[in-house]
C-alpha cells in the first residue's frame, strides 16, 4: 500500500489525498470531535464550544462536512426553526484515524 502510494506520480488520486481532502481545514477536526463528543449539536452550541469561529466559516465547514457525507443534518420542523448536526456512520468511522493522530501528536510534540 505505501509502496503504491510512493510510486504514484499523481498524490491527488490516492486514499491518503481523498481523506485529507475531507479534513483539511482549521476546523472541520475539531467540528468531527465535538459532535463525536455532544452529539446532537445544534448551531449556537457548537459555536459557543470552539468559541473563535465566526458564523460564516462555521456555517460553511458544516455544509462541506455534510456534503461530504461525514456529518448529518436534521431540520425540525417548528418555529422557532431547530436544527440539529451529528456524525454519519461515515463521520463516524473516521474518528477511529483522527484519535490516532490525536495520541501520535501528544506523544511526540515538544514540551
Amino acid at each position: 500500500m505505501i509502496k503504491n502510494f510512493i510510486e504514484n506520480a499523481n498524490f491527488e488520486d490516492t486514499g491518503f489525498s481523498y481523506t485529507m481532502s475531507l479534513i483539511n481545514g482549521k476546523h472541520k477536526m475539531v467540528i468531527l470531535y465535538c459532535l463525536m463528543e455532544f452529539e446532537p449539536v445544534r448551531f449556537n452550541e457548537m459555536r459557543r464550544y470552539l468559541k473563535t469561529i465566526t458564523d460564516r466559516t462555521l456555517s460553511a465547514n458544516l455544509k462541506e462536512l455534510e456534503a461530504d457525507g461525514l456529518i448529518e443534518r436534521k431540520e425540525y420542523q417548528q418555529i422557532p426553526p431547530k436544527v440539529e448536526y451529528s456524525l454519519s456512520p461515515k463521520g463516524a468511522s473516521l474518528m477511529k484515524i483522527l484519535d490516532l493522530l490525536c495520541i501520535w501528536g501528544e506523544e511526540n510534540r515538544p514540551v
